[in-house]
């Protein structure tokens, strides 16, 4: 089993440390042929805005909706996270647009507010979590389940084949989250990019 990691821009290397380090196969993902014969994919934290820019100048963008779309099995991480909701609340623009979520961009604190805090997780207990400009929460969708919360503020929400975190559990040292996500690829069905 291979797990990419969206490697245009951001925490690339922090996550694909985490996903060795827990025994699987990972490769960073630059174009869209890259994404043929994985299992799954990270999106991690960086620059939304960014990280968009570069996607869709090499094609990735719609391939990698596409992908999701048809299986893909997808785990964003802050800037993942915003990448992945079906609407962002201060921005004109929607991304993949695949997770029934709506965020508010840069809600959780500002840079040199960054903060660790413990989430409450369900099945995971709670879980050291970094939180960098964080992306909040405004909306869920009836197939949208909260796993993890800050307070009232869901931090951690899943929906079928995705995953994703407002937070950064890449820089913590607490693998349970990506562990979580390995077994979503390991139970998945086989994902073939067409």
């Amino acid at each position: 089993m291979t797990v990419g990691v969206l490697a245009v821009q951001g925490d690339v290397r922090e996550h694909l440390r985490v996903l060795e380090r827990l025994g699987v196969a990972a490769r960073p993902v630059r174009r869209p042929e890259e994404l043929a014969g994985l299992a799954g994919i990270v999106l991690p934290g960086g620059e939304s805005t960014a990280m968009w820019r570069l996607m869709r100048a090499t094609g990735l963008a719609g391939a990698l909706r596409n992908a999701i779309l048809a299986g893909l099995l997808a785990f964003g991480t802050c800037a993942g996270m915003i990448l992945l909701a079906r609407r962002v609340t201060n921005w004109p623009e929607t991304f993949l647009g695949v997770l029934d979520i709506a965020v508010e961009r840069n809600v959780i604190g500002r840079q040199v507010d960054s903060f660790e805090a413990q989430v409450a997780a369900n099945g995971l207990g709670e879980l050291p979590a970094v939180f960098l400009r964080a992306p909040g929460v405004r909306e869920i969708g009836p197939g949208v389940r909260a796993l993890g919360r800050l307070g009232d503020q869901p931090v951690l929400v899943e929906q079928g084949s995705l995953l994703a975190a407002s937070f950064h559990p890449e820089l913590t040292g607490d693998t349970r989250v990506h562990e979580m996500f390995i077994q979503m690829c390991r139970k998945g069905e086989s994902w073939q990019h067409a």
